[in-house]
């Protein structure tokens, strides 16, 4: 769902094997937080190893070793789902009215686009992810970011958020944290009004 006429842009990047249809319904969510606002979400570039939905990268045999590997060659990919989905929006000028929202492996990639400082946009919401970005860091400062996560996550822990918030913030970078008691690898409620009120605070000056 999209609009030319609007005044930012939330840009959801879905996890491994999913699509871009299963992050959409958040629009709903946040019409009321984010008055003005378009959103899109994309299906990442590349069939999943696993048979069903998209990847932004492979997870086939990742480990602690490869992953920042992957995720510098994704990069190129990524930026450029990305940036059609800015031109064909008409926010290519207008990174500080974007926003990203990740889950899972979205969130390794939105992370990866403000660490790099590839995409200075005007915040990101990372849910269920890790900062996985090779070094060096070189992150867009200007970025806000809240991470959200469940202690209950037995994909990917929630001391990836925390070791994220930690990492980013000694780099000079606004981080915000919300570990959600019990929950799983999933997006709950909570953590979606939570993202929408943070979202709301961020990009505020820049809605009607």
């Amino acid at each position: 769902m999209s609009t030319n006429a609007a005044d930012v842009l939330v840009i959801m990047l879905h996890g491994v094997g999913s699509s871009g249809s299963d992050l959409a319904p958040l629009a709903d969510a946040w019409t009321t937080a984010l008055p003005g606002a378009a959103f899109a979400s994309p299906d990442a570039p590349a069939a999943s190893s696993f048979g069903s939905g998209y990847q932004w990268f492979s997870v086939a045999g990742v480990t602690e070793e490869n992953r920042a590997g992957r995720v510098h060659d994704a990069r190129p990919s990524f930026d450029a789902v990305v940036s059609a989905v800015i031109e064909e929006n008409d926010f290519s000028n207008r990174l500080d009215r974007i926003a990203f929202v990740g889950f899972s492996q979205g969130t390794i990639m939105a992370l990866d686009a403000v660490a790099s400082g590839r995409w200075p946009v005007g915040a990101v919401v990372g849910i269920s992810g890790r900062l996985a970005s090779p070094l060096p860091l070189q992150p867009a400062l200007r970025t806000p970011v809240l991470l959200i996560h469940g202690s209950g996550d037995e994909i990917i822990p929630a001391t990836e958020s925390t070791r994220a918030a930690v990492t980013l913030r000694a780099l000079g970078v606004a981080v915000e944290t919300v570990i959600v008691p019990g929950l799983p690898h999933t997006i709950s409620i909570e953590g979606a009004d939570k993202a929408g009120s943070f979202l709301a605070a961020s990009l505020s000056r820049l809605l009607p």
